[in-house]
């Protein structure tokens, strides 16, 4: 049994030195931060203006192990990114105000590690694409509708690639 030794003098307290008694580690009492340590949780940031398939989404990804924050737009996705930096941004293309491609562009600015997935079901998304050279930019494409096992598994692989050369053995969805 490991005991804790508080004997310390605290002279300005009193003309007389005060002690503490001796207490057990066992009888120390565990903060709630280490109590309620959960296990690493890779931050995903959902971003679409339609705010059933943002939350349908985030709660997916949420049930699957990550910790999901869903945005209704671009703006909206920027400040909860500055608030919770996201290791991925997943987004639609088409938003109001600017594009997936320009919110995805900024969000790799403030954070270069931060993977990006971008979707659409419009055909003008495709020419957006096309000259936003999401190749250059390593972003990754999938035409809506996405099932969420196909989303779930491209999620997976990003987040495989990503931690593969820093030596993180458990990553949401994987193990």
């Amino acid at each position: 049994m490991v005991a804790l030794f508080l004997e310390v003098d605290i002279p300005y307290m009193s003309s007389r030195a005060t002690k503490f008694p001796t207490v057990l580690m066992k009888d120390v009492p565990l903060s709630n931060a280490s109590m309620a340590r959960e296990p690493y949780r890779p931050v995903v940031l959902v971003v679409d203006d339609e705010t059933v398939i943002a939350d349908s989404l985030s709660d997916i990804l949420t049930r699957s192990g990550y910790a999901a924050i869903p945005a209704y737009d671009g703006e909206g996705a920027l400040e909860a990114a500055l608030l919770t930096p996201p290791e991925m941004l997943i987004s639609d293309v088409v938003l109001p105000g600017m594009t997936g491609i320009e919110l995805a562009t900024i969000v790799q600015r403030m954070f270069p590690d931060c993977k990006v997935i971008l979707s659409s079901g419009q055909s003008s998304a495709a020419r957006l694409m096309d000259s936003a050279d999401c190749a250059r930019n390593q972003f990754i494409f999938l035409n809506k509708p996405v099932h969420p096992r196909d989303l779930l598994a491209q999620v997976a692989e990003s987040f495989q690639s990503l931690t593969a050369g820093i030596g993180v053995s458990a990553v949401a969805g994987t193990a």
